[in-house]
């Protein structure tokens, strides 16, 4: 299980891809100053309505899992797909344990030589 906390930046609509199976896509932006990351999250079949509530701008914390898989086109080309398959959304805010992929943040007190450092730097 893998965990990404994020800001909701597109909530696209329920598609239905065939009789069988229907998904709903979303993109979630980090807060990384430096090099920020827009990852798009799918959420499948009953699942579709875990984002019903969560409005553009919220933060979320998202569980998912990593899937690929092989297609052949009609040209017989093989073409290879990843998605990032969504479980569980929960907003970041009330959960109390989740990952957040971003740029590490330190507390500056933690950084501050002490008298006793031995460090030549």
């Amino acid at each position: 299980m893998l965990t990404y906390t994020g800001v909701i930046k597109v909530k696209g609509n329920e598609q239905k891809v065939s009789d069988r199976f229907r998904k709903r896509e979303f993109v979630l932006t980090d807060n990384s100053p430096s090099y920020p990351q827009t990852i798009l999250f799918q959420l499948t079949q009953d699942r579709c309505s875990l984002l019903d509530n969560a409005k553009l701008g919220d933060e979320i914390t998202v569980h998912f899992q990593l899937k690929g898989r092989e297609w052949k086109n009609p040209q017989g080309e093989i073409k290879f797909f990843n998605s990032l398959d969504v479980f569980k959304i929960e907003n970041s805010k009330s959960s109390s344990s989740s990952e957040n992929i971003s740029e590490p943040s330190f507390n500056n007190e933690t950084l501050v030589p002490t008298p006793d450092d031995d460090l030549p730097f």
